[in-house]
């Protein structure tokens, strides 16, 4: 598998219902030095997201426009439109999104997120 699938992998993981009600499973995918801008302003650090994730209310949410940029052996830039839709399809929120991801060993972890959303 190249790295953009594998990347691309991931970052569906951690958009799955499985894996943000899991604190376990984001605490695998999230590097201990991870750090997230959110599209609403505010700062998470690794500990804040495996806390408070679980308990937020779950969208479904969809990928397009990925595309990777290596920054070097070990870390790459994922960058990507994210779609989130209600649960009653009235609504739907789209933002840009990047992430750095850092390879240890044989194991890739975020290091790095932002989301910012797209007016209208």
């Amino acid at each position: 598998m190249d790295l953009s699938q594998t990347l691309l992998q991931l970052e569906q993981r951690l958009l799955s219902q499985a894996t943000r009600r899991d604190a376990e499973k984001i605490s695998n995918l999230l590097a201990d030095d991870f750090i997230e801008f959110s599209a609403s302003g505010s700062v998470w650090s690794k500990a804040d997201v495996v806390d408070q994730l679980p308990h937020e209310p779950f969208f479904r949410r969809s990928i397009s426009q990925f595309s990777i940029k290596s920054l070097s052996e070990e870390s790459a830039l994922a960058t990507y439109l994210c779609r989130a839709e209600s649960h009653d399809q009235s609504g739907v929120a789209d933002s840009l999104r990047s992430s750095i991801w850092r390879k240890r060993g044989e194991q890739w972890q975020m290091v790095f997120h932002q989301g910012t959303l797209i007016p209208g």
